[in-house]
Order: C-alpha cells, then structure tokens, then sequence
C-alpha cells in the first residue's frame, strides 16, 4: 500500500508509486499498486471544498514507520518552511515552537509532531488512496550569456506584457487559481502559447536570461522548473521558476504514446530524449503540442538548493509537489511508497514545498 499521510496540525498520509530522487537518472519505475487513472482537466473541476479529500486517520497509522525514520533531513526541511509559514497566524505558534528547539534529535522531533500535529490521510476525487508518485531533479546545461551558433535556444525571463491576475480577490473559492495573458485595448486575452513564442518572429527577444544549446533539454528544466546553466568559462548560474504563460501543462510522453510514436515503456525522460534525436524534423510539433510555457529567473549561486512554490529551498529527497487545493503548501507529509524500480518500502517524512503544472488532485 502505497500512500500520503498529513501532518498537518495534521498530519497527511500519501500513496502510491513511480518514484525517483532527485539527482538520480529517472528511468521506467514499475509501479507495485494499480494507479489510478490521471483525472482530465474537466474531472478536475467537480466542487470540492479546499483540503476537502483528506480523511482523518491517527498516529498509529505510521507511528512504526515514523518513528524508524531519519528525521534529521525533514526537520531542516520543515524549519525552511516555518520561515514562510509563521507570517500566517494558523502556523504561527507550531514554528515558533520548532525554533525553540535548539538541539534536535529523531526522539524530541517524533514528540513535536505527536503534540502539534494529527494525521489526515489523502485521497482522491473517487475515494481512492493511491496515485503517482514521481521524482524532479536538477538539471545541468551547458549555456551562454549570448546567442552562438552553438547555443541558439532561448531560456526567457518574465515578459513586462503578462499580466497575472488572482482570482481569489474576485472569487474565494478560487483561491489556488491564477489567470495570465496579456492586455490588447482594455481586453485581457491569453498570452503567447509555446508555438508563437518559438516562432521564426522571436516576439520575445530582448527577454532571453541566457541561451541553452539543446530545446529538449530545455523542454525538461521547464518541467522541473529550475536549474543549473554551466558556460565554457567556467562561471555558472543558477536558475528558477519566474512565472507561467497561462497555459495548462500537457506532457509530451503522453502525446507520443497517443500519436503512437512510442510505446508506454519508452515514455521515461531517456526514452523521449532517444525519440527526439531520431525525429528532428517532428520534434518542434510535438513539443509546441505543450503550449505551456515556463519564464525563469537568476537566482543566487549560494542557495542550499533549487526554490519552490513556498518561496524556500527546497531540501534533496524530503521535499514534495502537492496541488494546494488540497493539500496545503507547507504542511509536513508522510509517504508511503516503494523504492525506485523495487518492491522495497520508501517510507519517509517529507514536507510540501512545491506545486507543478503536472500536479492535480488529492494523491
């Protein structure tokens, strides 16, 4: 069994497969529970009152799994949180109560959860408590500051004509959504998709951060959101996630599975790379099929690791992107899975961090 679990002043509890760590190569994961289906955008839309899936559950649940976990590696992940959390007055007290604690061990921070927080259990739309559970990394690319014939590929900072309104200063109930485009008279229209972007016309030239020499690889530091770019002088500079064009994310593995480019096995990040070098001439339709599209931002070369939704760094192996409608940003989570390519158990305390385009629903 394989799931989520909230702590959240609550705990959650998450499930199911398909896990790779970050840093590691991803490859096929073959998943030891029966997923379910990934919901459509429309599925998605039902009215569900925020956290509304999550199912109250208690600590022996996974007290025996908690209490065998290396907690060190959570607790400097949940400490990062509580620096962006404590400006809310829901978290305030339980933050203030971790900083008090100066000298952590696995013992004093198993009892800090089991005071502050109770366990929910996620679950889905349809009452079921698995789903997906997949791995980001950090990309390394090599790059330029200026456009070569070697490095001909823009990577783009936020345009100043995409305007983001959010909608939850209209609607409440919409307060996880955000609409983008960008104004033409008085009338807000959508922005540029991927294809007018990467268009021969270069309607955002002028905005590039710096300039990648391979689209594909491109096209996955947009999926993981943040990266490192490497130049032949030897300098390097570290990149994030800016904003959004407005567009939903469709995956391309998904795409040329149904186009019946590739088979289901092959639609790991090695096996669309392979496809991409033997199809050049199709690769630029089927990447504009994602008019998604990702802007970046310099970040600074120091940082302990890549930042996320909640504005913090992100810690390797403990953080997790959850949709913040129900699950909330920040909040420390339990799951419970298996090891990449294994039947072995992963079972761990993990704190959510980040959200993602590709991430929707309860588990």
């Amino acid at each position: 069994m394989k799931r989520f679990i909230l702590l959240f002043f609550t705990l959650f509890l998450v499930s199911c497969a398909e896990v790779s760590h970050k840093g590691e190569k991803v490859s096929d994961v073959k998943s030891n529970c029966d997923c379910p289906k990934i919901k459509t955008e429309k599925e998605e839309l039902v009215k569900i009152p925020d956290y509304g899936l999550l199912k109250k559950s208690d600590w022996s649940a996974i007290e025996s799994s908690f209490e065998s976990d290396n907690l060190m590696p959570a607790w400097t992940a949940w400490l990062r949180s509580c620096s962006a959390l404590k400006q809310k007055d829901a978290w305030k007290k339980v933050c203030d109560i971790a900083d008090d604690i100066k000298e952590p061990s696995d013992e004093n921070i198993q009892n800090y959860f089991k005071k502050y927080f109770n366990v929910y259990l996620a679950t889905n739309m349809d009452g079921s408590e698995t789903g997906m559970i997949t791995g980001y990394y950090e990309p390394v690319l090599k790059g330029s500051k200026v456009k070569t014939s070697h490095y001909k590929v823009p990577l783009y900072t936020t345009p100043k004509d995409l305007i983001t309104v959010d909608l939850s200063e209209i609607y409440p109930e919409l307060k996880s959504k955000r609409l983008r485009g960008k104004l033409v008279g008085n009338k807000l229209v959508p922005y540029l998709s991927r294809a007018e972007i990467d268009s021969q016309g270069a309607p955002l030239a002028g905005n590039e951060i710096v300039w990648v020499e391979d689209p594909v690889e491109a096209f996955f530091l947009e999926i993981q959101g943040s990266g490192i770019i490497h130049f032949d002088n030897g300098e390097m500079m570290q990149i994030g996630y800016a904003d959004q064009n407005g567009y939903p994310f469709k995956a391309i593995g998904s795409t040329l599975v149904q186009k019946k480019e590739i088979t289901m096995a092959e639609a790991s990040m090695e096996g669309i790379k392979n496809w991409a070098k033997k199809n050049i001439t199709k690769l630029r339709e089927f990447l504009n099929m994602n008019a998604s599209y990702v802007f970046f931002r310099k970040l600074p070369n120091d940082l302990p690791g890549p930042i996320g939704a909640l504005g913090v760094s992100i810690e390797a192996e403990r953080s997790v992107a959850i949709d913040p409608k129900f699950i909330p940003l920040g909040a420390p989570i339990f799951l419970s899975t298996t090891q990449p390519n294994s039947s072995d158990p992963l079972e761990r305390l993990m704190v959510a961090q980040d959200t993602g385009g590709a991430i929707r629903g309860g588990v």
